[in-house]
Parts: structure tokens; sequence; C-alpha cells
């Protein structure tokens, strides 16, 4: 009998090369980047100066949400994340492999996101130096974001350990991002010139009604406080990760609200009433108007953009990898097209798998932006966060029917009380029609999914066809 090695074979497995200080920065790095570029604008269009209220109940859902993902994750330490516990909760294959394309989805409408927002700070960073005499054209700036998508594909084949080294400098222009926004907005404050009632006035917005305003503004804050779940995806290349991933995860989301919330009141500290209303529309700069109004006499403003397109191109990066790895999974487990589990000689990325989800992000991008009068970052921000919304009810219910199914299972982590089941209720009501959210986000989101269906049920025939059977998905990485 004969068998092929490991060292003679072609290599398919992943290699764990993150430790604690990389698994913190790389979830720092995820919830921090394009998130409060994106969604700060259309917070403040829903609530105005209470734009910090969002953020903080956003960060509570967001935070119950992890706790059951780490009861999960520590109890069942693989890769494929949510589609994992749906598939140990309900054990109907079709139901794991929606839960883990819909992640895939919010990876790929993540990513597109953060790319049109680096661009549009890109187009602004020109305009301010005066490097450019007129505003790029709308064509330009969505060739610069798929431009940039083509980039992180680059990067992303040559190796997640590469990928997540590129994370830290990342996260370190991330963080000095939003300290420059912090710093103006208490240096106005200093000077006397900000008006402080503004935190907490709602009085601009009350034909819509304070709890339904909110509401919507938390559905869109959510975008701003994902990423944490990523790393869940990323748990079989994570060294030790029982140990390590609650604290890591916790201080991670600890940071990320902190500076959130510091944000929004200099973003409250610097621009006035009206203002607000006004940077709904602004594509992901509102930060950009921030410094620009509150530091005119320093150069800061004039640099402001450029370490913003760092900072997003940071969670355009994580989710990438992410959608990648998944795609990667289900492939193997022959429930999409074998290809997508090809793996680069050497490198040992799947490099199929990471050319599909660029040409879907770049294809989506092309989508969204074929109308010119439609908010771009506003539509594919809300796609992210519906899509995650859905996701994390699941979450949270696996973890209610696991923990009912063997109560006395060992595990090194537990979700307080009944918090699984309330963070479902919480999950759920910010996903339902009720909210304040464009039918065309429902379309898009739907369409994606279809896509997948569609690559599933052709797996499904020729799988038939060949007498192949599919694998388990609840171990998307063997």
């Amino acid at each position: 009998m004969s068998t092929e090695s490991a060292e003679t074979g072609p290599p398919t497995e992943l290699k764990r090369v993150m430790g604690p200080k990389l698994l913190l920065l790389f979830i720092v790095g995820d919830i921090l980047g394009a998130g409060i570029y994106a969604v700060t604008g259309q917070m403040a269009g829903q609530v105005g100066g209470i734009v910090w209220l969002p953020f903080l109940l956003a960060f509570i859902v967001a935070t119950m949400t992890a706790l059951s993902y780490l009861e999960l994750v520590t109890k069942y330490p693989q890769a494929a994340g949510a589609a994992l516990y749906a598939h140990k909760a309900f054990g109907v294959h079709f139901i794991t492999f929606i839960v883990a394309f819909a992640v895939v989805c919010s990876g790929i409408t993540s990513a597109s996101t953060s790319a049109k927002t680096l661009a549009d700070n890109f187009s602004g960073g020109l305009e301010l130096n005066g490097w450019i005499d007129t505003p790029l054209s709308e064509g330009t700036i969505t060739a610069i974001a798929m431009g940039f998508m083509l980039l992180l594909a680059v990067i992303n084949l040559r190796g997640v350990g590469e990928s997540v080294k590129f994370n830290v400098v990342l996260t370190l222009v991330e963080v000095t991002a939003l300290c420059i926004v912090i710093g103006v907005g208490f240096f106005v404050i200093l000077q006397g010139d900000a008006d402080m009632s503004e935190l907490a006035d709602f009085s601009d917005y009350q034909d819509k009604g304070m709890f339904l305003a909110v509401t919507a503004a938390t559905s869109i804050a959510f975008f701003a406080m994902v990423g944490f779940e990523d790393a869940v995806n990323m748990v079989e290349e994570v060294e030790n990760p029982q140990k390590i991933f609650p604290r890591t995860m916790l201080t991670g989301l600890g940071i990320a609200v902190i500076l959130y919330m510091l944000v929004a009141v200099s973003v409250v500290s610097v621009l006035t009433a009206p203002e607000l209303k006004n940077i709904a529309d602004s594509e992901g700069r509102a930060l950009l108007d921030v410094v620009s109004k509150g530091a005119p006499d320093f150069p800061i403003d004039k640099v402001f953009p450029f370490l913003a397109v760092f900072a997003v191109a940071n969670t355009a990066l994580i989710n990438m990898l992410m959608a990648s790895r998944l795609l990667y999974g289900m492939s193997r487990q022959r429930v999409l097209p074998k290809p997508l589990g090809a793996v680069l000689p050497g490198r040992r990325t799947p490099w199929v798998s990471i050319v599909f989800s660029t040409a879907l992000a770049m294809g989506l991008i092309f989508y969204v932006t074929r109308d010119p009068d439609s908010n771009v970052v506003a539509n594919l921000s809300n796609v992210t966060a519906l899509l995650l919304l859905c996701v994390f009810a699941v979450v949270n219910i696996c973890c209610v029917v696991l923990r009912r199914r063997d109560p006395n299972a060992e595990t090194f982590f537990k979700s307080p009380g009944q918090l699984p089941a309330v963070a479902a209720f919480l999950c759920l009501f910010l996903a339902g029609p009720w909210v304040d959210r464009d039918g065309e986000i429902y379309r898009i989101a739907g369409a994606m999914m279809l896509i997948g269906v569609v690559l599933w049920g052709v797996t499904l025939i020729l799988n038939k066809a060949t007498h192949t059977d599919a694998g388990d998905l609840g171990n998307l990485k063997e």
C-alpha cells in the first residue's frame, strides 16, 4: 500500500501564524477600519448630535453576540465560525451552507464598501492638496476602487502571514487617523467654539420619532462594530485559540468603542446641526469634513485623507482574507465547485477563491455605481450590516440550542444567563423591515445569496453525476 505524504503531495494545510498580539491587532484593525468612516455621516443624518448613542447601542448588541461567539469558539475551536455552529445545532446541510455563504457575502460587501470609501477619501485628498483642478469623475473614482481590489488580491495571494503583518502597519495608521479626529474635536472644545449641548439635541429630528431614528442609526452603526467575527473564521491559523480568544476579542471591542465614542463627540463638537444633516450624503468623507473645518490652519487636513485611505484598506484586506478562506473551505467540502479549493504551491494560499471573491467584489462595485444618484457607501455598508445581523442572530440561537442540548458539556467560556437569547432577539429586530432601510439593500443581499445557491445547486448535480459525497460543513478547513 502506498501513501502520499504531506511533504510529497500538494500542500493543503493552513499555517498557524497568529499569536495574541497579532490577533488583537487583527480584531482591532478590522473593527476600526472602514466602518467609522463609512457610516458616521449616515448616522448623523438620522439622529444629529446624539450620534454617539447608536454607537453605544451597537457596541452592546455586538458584545452580547461576541460572548456567544466566545462560548462556541472555545467549545469548538475549528475554522468556519458561524457555519460550524449552525451545523452543530441543526445538522441541516443547506442551512449550514446558507450561513457560511452569508458570511462570505458580508465580507465581500464590506470590502467593497471599504474600496469605495478609500477612493472617495483619496479623491478628497487630491482636491484638498490642490493636485487636481476639478473633482474626479465618478467613473474615475470607481476605477480607483476596482484597482484597489486587485491590489488586495495580490497581497492576499502572498499568504496570511504576510497579510496579517501588513495589517499591523495599517492598524497603527487607523488608530493614528482616529486620534487626529479626536484631537481636532478636543482642540475645538478647548477653544470654546463647541456647543456641547448638541450632544443631547434631537430637536431637529422629531418628525421621525427618537425610537425609530435611533433604531435605524443603530442598524447602520452595526457596520462599524463588526470585525470580531472574522477572527473566528481564522481560528485554525491562531496559536492556542481556546486560551487567548476571549480576552483578546473583548479587549478589541473595548478599544474600538472607546475610540468611536470619542470620535462621535469630536464630530458633534466641530460640526453645527445643519452640517450634521448635510454629511449624511458625504459618501464616506464625514471625518474628512471634521478635520478640514476643525483644523483649517494646520497641514494635518491635507495629510488626513491619505491616512484614512490606509485605515480603510485594512478592513478590506481582512474581509477578503476571511471570504477567500471560507470559499476555500466550502469547496474542500464539495458544496461549491472543486476548483475554488485550489491552493497555490509554495505560498499555500487559496488562489482560485481569492480570484473569485475579488471578481465578485468588483462586480458589486460596478453594479452599485451604475446609478449616479445612489449613495454607494450607504447601500454597501447597509447590505453588510443586514447580512451580519442575520448571521449573528443564528449564532446566538445556536448558542442557546447547543447549551440546552448538552448543559453539562465542558466549556472554556460561557455567556452569562439568557444573554444569547436576548442578543438573538435584538439582532433580528435590527435586521427587520421596520427599520428605515431602502429596498435596494434587501435586493442586493438577496441577489448575492442567490449566486451562492446556484453554485451550490450546480455542485450538487456534479457530485451526483460523479458519485461524490459532500463533506462535513462543520469543519470548512478539512
